[in-house]
């Protein structure tokens, strides 16, 4: 039957006028951040979506916590694509609910005295074929979902809760000891060295038959997916192939597994949004842009249990042959409070990830601040990076990390490991060697941080024409910088408690210039191991 038709349906629907909610104008609203942009980029636009409004309530919802919504947002939707299009509204309350799937011309529009949360009941979430951690793999299916949709959006300023502590497995060194003493007694599963909780005993079996990066192997049948699915922790916002996609305004927390995951997506804004995850969430990243082209992630806050705003294109093989380059984003304007990296590209950049501009951001206590992680065998080339007016403070680590030896551990497990080698094998260079060049940096100033920065490359393969300048650093180290070709420090002011200011280690084509150490001499000593075409001015 024709919705439409319904007597009991048609008053539910306000045609607000015929023209785009969202229209473009020639008053270009982000037209700033494009002033003096480094690389060629397509203005991003808000999607076109027809200004038709119905409410979920009037579709059956309940808004009591208690009512599962699943059908009432199936049929609301399924009402407003039959006409082309328009806004679901989420009014006040708290609208328990299955996954919602997003779909051509659709604006899911949360009040903000609206709480959108969903259901822990695992039977609602089929597996599904997608992609993480940069591979082909199955995941259970996103609260919030959608594949290949063009013209969507979430708005509103509510909040989107994804219920993800009935997910999730933690670690007993990110709690309290009575925090791990309620959690184990709420029941569940811990590993044999007792430090790892699981909430059910699928989760536990996914542990045990999955890699270093949290992906099941050895499944076939459906049968063995099933009995791991606890461990297949869904992203809270999962948008694949989308085109024309708005964030805005929302609180989105409390994911099972990564918050916010555009995959393969082309012109997408994130505007003004709050993302939050618990600090000892397993996987909690905020922002996941992977293999995306023209986005802007601008005027937000992360304050989460992993990578806070990450930049991604799939992971060795898999991201070689899907060779879908992350390119054209800019992150303006954004603060993260928790975080193991602040802005962070990989170590999933097996595509390519390439002409991006971050500025005016604040890092505030993320383990690090600007991160770039790889490893042999992922291949992929990240370039054309341009960085500017950064301020971080109490950086347990690095304010600025370049690491091509990344093993999956947090920068500060990392360290906690002790120091690398000066002197690292070599190896052949081929399609698998990651590269990271063309990349700069201006206008940082860092207040507390474990080393100053931090350059760890690869003898086949230097990290390449980096250059630095203007920055202020505090630290109990200075820089350290290993496996680098071209690299150039201007001005870079570094007040470090122990040691020497600058150690560089098998480098080459360095220039210091204009810099300064806590050491008081007019001309620095650099320790040097190995390097060579090293000027200091």
């Amino acid at each position: 039957m024709n919705a439409f038709k319904s007597g009991l349906i048609w008053p539910a629907v306000v045609l607000l006028s015929w023209t785009t909610l969202f229209s473009c104008t020639s008053d270009y609203e982000f037209a700033y951040l494009y002033e003096d942009l480094p690389f060629e980029m397509e203005r991003v636009h808000r999607p076109q979506i027809p200004a038709r409004e119905i409410c979920i309530s009037d579709y059956g919802g309940v808004g009591d916590g208690v009512t599962l919504n699943s059908e009432a947002f199936a049929r609301a939707i399924d009402v407003l694509v039959e006409y082309g299009g328009g806004r679901l509204v989420v009014p006040k309350g708290v609208w328990l609910t299955g996954p919602i799937t997003l779909k051509d011309n659709i604006e899911l529009h949360i009040r903000p005295d609206a709480v959108l949360l969903f259901s822990d009941d695992r039977d609602l979430y089929p597996i599904v074929e997608t992609v993480f951690e940069g591979l082909d793999t199955k995941r259970c299916l996103a609260p919030i979902n959608a594949d290949g949709a063009r013209n969507i959006a979430i708005t509103g300023g509510g909040t989107i809760d994804g219920n993800g502590d009935s997910w999730r497995q933690v670690k007993k060194s990110k709690m309290a000891p009575s925090q791990w003493k309620e959690l184990l007694k709420s029941g569940g599963f811990t590993n044999e060295k007792g430090d790892l909780w699981y909430p059910d005993s699928t989760s536990y079996r996914g542990a045990v038959v999955s890699d270093a990066f949290n992906v099941p192997q050895g499944l076939t049948t459906d049968e063995e997916w099933n009995s791991v699915k606890t461990y297949l922790r869904p992203v809270l916002i999962g948008l694949k192939n989308c085109e024309n996609v708005l964030l805005e305004d929302c609180l989105f927390q409390n994911s099972p597994c990564w918050n916010i995951h555009p995959l393969m997506c082309k012109n997408v804004i994130i505007n003004n949004i709050t993302v939050r995850n618990p600090w000892y969430s397993q996987n909690g990243d905020g922002l996941d842009v992977d293999s995306c082209e023209n986005v802007l992630v601008i005027n937000s806050s992360f304050d989460v249990g992993d990578d806070a705003i990450c930049i991604k294109s799939g992971k060795d093989e898999d991201g070689r042959r899907r060779a879908r380059p992350c390119r054209n984003l800019i992150v303006d304007n954004c603060i993260v409070f928790h975080g193991h990296g602040g802005f962070v590209v990989g170590s999933e950049m097996s595509g390519g990830v390439e002409n991006i501009k971050v500025s005016n951001c604040r890092f505030l206590g993320t383990d690090v601040g600007l991160r770039f992680k790889s490893c042999r065998g992922r291949g992929g080339v990240v370039k054309n990076i341009y960085i500017e007016d950064i301020v971080m403070m109490n950086i347990p680590t690095e304010p600025l990390l370049f690491d091509l030896h990344y093993g999956g551990k947090s920068a500060v497990e990392a360290a906690a490991e002790g120091a690398s080698p000066f002197d690292v094998e070599y190896v052949e260079a081929d399609e698998t060697t990651p590269q990271f060049r063309d990349i700069y940096i201006k206008d940082v100033v860092c207040s507390g941080a474990a080393r100053a920065m931090y350059f760890n490359g690869i003898p086949e393969k230097n990290i390449e024409n980096i250059v630095v300048e203007d920055c202020e650093i505090v630290s109990t180290k200075g820089a350290d910088l290993r496996y680098s070709d071209g690299v150039q420090l201007r001005n870079v002011n570094i007040t470090q408690s122990e040691g020497q200011g600058y150690s560089l280690a098998n480098c080459r084509n360095v220039l210091i210039e204009d810099c300064t150490d806590a050491s008081g001499s007019e001309s620095l000593n650099v320790f040097q191991h190995n390097s060579s075409n090293v000027k200091i001015d």
